[in-house]
């Protein structure tokens, strides 16, 4: 009988591992832009967005616990009425970089319209192909982004089916007009612009870019440094590119927040010629940053 029971607790135990969830992450909500506001309404709501976000399985891939996607949410509160909350959020993720101790930034987006209802206690739901709330439907939007960028840095095009979902969530969020934040065309810079960018025939040389700077260029750095910088500098003209048939893509000012200072430490052991090469790149590319790649220049 005891056999059976460590077998059993065995089982179990690797049934646990086996089923891990995809997403390690924090949530933080700033409020000290209210005042005289009930505040265990937001620990309530930190503490249940976490677990909502956490403990259920976003995907049919296997994790491991270790393997879980590092992310940070990040929500500011810029008003409270009642149960009304008009909000920002910093949503970023990191995966580690092969065979090293360094992460790299996999998504880093900031979201100015972000308002929502909330009471406290109420259970945060989904139903696939339903939404509740626009407080759930942002949250979900993020993860599956989170989910498609991480998992299409491992493979060619390996998000396509995480951004689908993402895409599906913002079509649905689009039927209720008071959601913010959905509609097209309305700001650049919106979950609508952004899922349309990467979802968009336009978008497959970032695809292509973002698997090639990440598989070929960053993870094979720890086996062969220089041909890991090479592979992840030919990867960079994309870019260009995507430019010259998107000049407005938000994607190049996504590649900024997330790549830009790392792409730059990258070239640190370059050729002169090559960093030379990058500042006419990165000059075409994001001429209001050239603070940040001015070391290339000489």
């Amino acid at each position: 009988m005891r056999r059976l029971t460590c077998l059993l607790i065995l089982f179990f135990c690797v049934a646990g591992l086996v089923g891990a969830q995809e997403l390690n992450a924090a949530l933080m909500i700033n409020h000290d832009k209210i005042q005289g506001f009930n505040e265990q309404v937001f620990n309530t709501l930190e503490s249940s967005l976490t677990e909502f976000i956490n403990m259920k399985k976003w995907t049919t891939a296997t994790f491991l616990p270790n393997e879980r996607i590092e992310c940070n949410f990040t929500i500011t509160v810029n008003s409270a009425e009642n149960n009304r909350f008009s909000c920002e959020m910093q949503v970023q993720a990191r995966r580690p970089v092969y065979n090293s101790a360094y992460s790299t930034t996999v998504f880093s987006f900031r979201d100015t319209e972000f308002d929502f209802e909330y009471t406290e206690f109420e259970p945060l739901e989904y139903t696939e192909n339903m939404l509740n709330s626009n407080l759930t439907a942002t949250i979900i939007y993020y993860i599956y982004m989170v989910l498609g960028f991480d998992f299409d840095s491992f493979s060619p095009n390996g998000g396509q089916q995480y951004f689908q979902q993402a895409q599906q969530i913002a079509t649905m969020a689009q039927s209720t007009p008071s959601w913010n934040g959905w509609t097209a065309f309305a700001n650049r810079r919106n979950r609508h612009a952004l899922i349309t960018a990467i979802t968009e025939n336009q978008g497959d040389v970032f695809h292509t870019m973002w698997y090639n700077y990440h598989r070929k260029g960053l993870d094979e750095m720890s086996a062969n440094a220089d041909r890991g910088r090479t592979n992840l500098i030919a990867s960079l003209p994309a870019l260009k590119e995507l430019k010259a048939a998107r000049p407005a893509s938000i994607l190049l000012q996504f590649f900024s927040d997330c790549k830009l200072d790392e792409t730059v430490a990258a070239y640190s052991k370059a050729t002169t010629q090559e960093k030379q090469e990058g500042y006419k790149l990165f000059m075409d590319l994001f001429p209001a940053a050239s603070s940040r790649y001015e070391s290339l220049k000489n």
